[in-house]
């Protein structure tokens, strides 16, 4: 049963808005100042603080400010008998949840009080599932940076197991979108591919090939609901997707192994858009490192010749069409025409490592 407490120096309002509430099944304290709803808000939880603005003393614009500062999870709703735009406004931007001006219809007081009660909620939960995800990715970070760590200190003869291991952590993400190894497998290598022909030194393109398969660590981070989403994404949805990029590069970055230094750049990096419009940091061309663009290129030509739990596979030729649209705009436009130039190389590989 909700709380509320109503504050007015009024009596006969301060008791009617208390008969009005209870007959609706809420369980309601009355104050009749701002110092004794103080002492309550000192003594117990409330869900809601419904109070008058107009009070001797301290005023209620005063005591909400406090009640939101003080009890951060209690929701407000202010009642005043002045209808003044500036007080309002006041009332809203210290976190305020309504506004009701006296004389007021019982309606008009539930249909306030229900909005401020369900907003809470929902803030509520959302401030929960923010706290579990961060707690979720430093969990699984500490776990990775640990994992990683133990690998570097085992010496250079475990070089072998160290990739192997990472193709595993970069399949454990995968694993919870509808896309399978292949994928990280094609991926890698139409990374390595384009980096040679992009003329990138021998060692660098070894390491891209190891570290591209950890582009999207970050999406464990991301919620089921999300990720596996069958159809568009609504433009929320979109912005927490969004996010991965960001805790992929907050996994991986801070180490001093160079391999993980250039995965934790391609996880930041490899949605960003040669014309400035990617995410997360909106660079722009050559503000994006190489690593980055060449991924970008790699990873949609996969996703776009691949089966999703959200479209069908697009034939090469129509793919082609739908990236070459992107010259220039999403896509490097020098090495979009370095790719097609070999895309007969970039073929032979997507026949080696076809999805069952």
């Amino acid at each position: 049963m909700p709380t509320i407490l109503i504050v007015d120096d009024e009596d006969l309002i301060r008791r009617m808005l208390g008969r009005m509430l209870r007959r609706r099944g809420f369980d309601t304290t009355l104050a009749g100042s701002a110092a004794e709803a103080r002492e309550l808000l000192a003594e117990r939880e409330f869900d809601l603080v419904l109070s008058d603005v107009n009070m001797p003393g301290e005023s209620g614009l005063d005591l909400v400010r406090y009640a939101m500062e003080t009890y951060p999870d209690t929701a407000a709703v202010m009642v005043t008998g002045v209808d003044d735009p500036q007080i309002a406004s006041t009332a809203l931007k210290i976190g305020a949840y309504g506004y009701i001006i006296k004389p007021f219809e019982t309606n008009e007081v539930l249909i306030n009080v229900a909005n401020a009660l369900r907003r809470r909620t929902l803030e509520l939960e959302n401030r929960r599932y923010r706290a579990y995800l961060e707690d979720t990715v430093q969990e699984r970070t500490r776990d990775l940076q640990a994992a990683v760590e133990n690998l570097k200190a085992a010496g250079t003869e475990l070089r072998v197991s160290q990739e192997e291991t990472i193709q595993r952590l970069a399949r454990a993400a995968e694993f919870r979108s509808d896309e399978t190894a292949l994928h990280i497998r094609r991926m890698c290598l139409y990374c390595e591919l384009l980096a040679r022909h992009a003329g990138l030194p021998e060692k660098r393109c070894e390491l891209i090939r190891i570290a591209s398969p950890m582009h999207d660590i970050g999406k464990i981070g991301t919620p089921d609901s999300i990720l596996m989403k069958k159809g568009r994404l609504t433009p929320e949805e979109f912005e927490i997707m969004k996010n991965h990029a960001e805790i992929g590069y907050r996994i991986l970055a801070g180490s001093s192994s160079e391999m993980l230094q250039l995965a934790a750049n391609i996880a930041q990096t490899h949605h960003e858009k040669w014309d400035g419009s990617g995410y997360p940091r909106g660079l722009k061309g050559d503000e994006i490192p190489i690593e980055g663009r060449i991924c970008a290129i790699a990873d949609v030509f996969d996703a776009l010749t691949s089966k999703r739990c959200y479209k069908d596979a697009f034939s090469v030729a129509r793919s082609r069409e739908i990236m070459d649209e992107g010259r220039g705009r999403h896509f490097d436009p020098d090495l979009l025409d370095l790719f097609w130039e070999h895309v007969d190389e970039v073929l032979v590989i997507k026949a080696r490592y076809v999805d069952p």
